[in-house]
């Protein structure tokens, strides 16, 4: 069972930083796609954003401008940085990861297209 660990959450005051990392237990250099999700309280998940194997990127529109994703394959490290947070970016933040094409890679991809997940790290952002 491939296990996705997440770290790096924290709280941070509005206009802060925080960059998420994400460990799969298995060597991804070759896995499809790659992205980060997150659930507010009362919310259903949504994608934030996703990295497909060529380097190809998407993000949602509320993201656009202050997030990046990157994959750094000599560390087995996916990232998320998370530059002039709002508080509406309070959530639990999961990776997630399809090893194989099932659909596209994009934030708007249905969410059980991705094999693995992780447990999740929390942002929380204060005004």
């Amino acid at each position: 069972q491939v296990q996705l660990v997440e770290s790096g959450g924290g709280s941070v005051q509005t206009g802060g930083s925080l960059s998420l990392s994400c460990v799969p237990s298995r060597y991804y250099s070759n896995w499809y796609c790659m992205g980060w999700f997150r659930q507010a309280p009362g919310k259903e998940r949504e994608g934030v954003a996703t990295i497909q194997s060529d380097g190809s990127t998407s993000f949602a529109d509320s993201v656009k401008g202050r997030f990046t994703i990157s994959k750094d394959s000599a560390k087995n490290t996916l990232y998320l940085q998370m530059n002039n947070l709002k508080p509406e970016d309070t959530a639990m933040y999961y990776c997630a990861a399809s090893p194989t094409r099932l659909a596209a890679c994009n934030v708007l991809t249905s969410q059980g297209s991705f094999f693995y997940w992780g447990r999740g790290t929390d942002v929380s952002v204060s005004s």
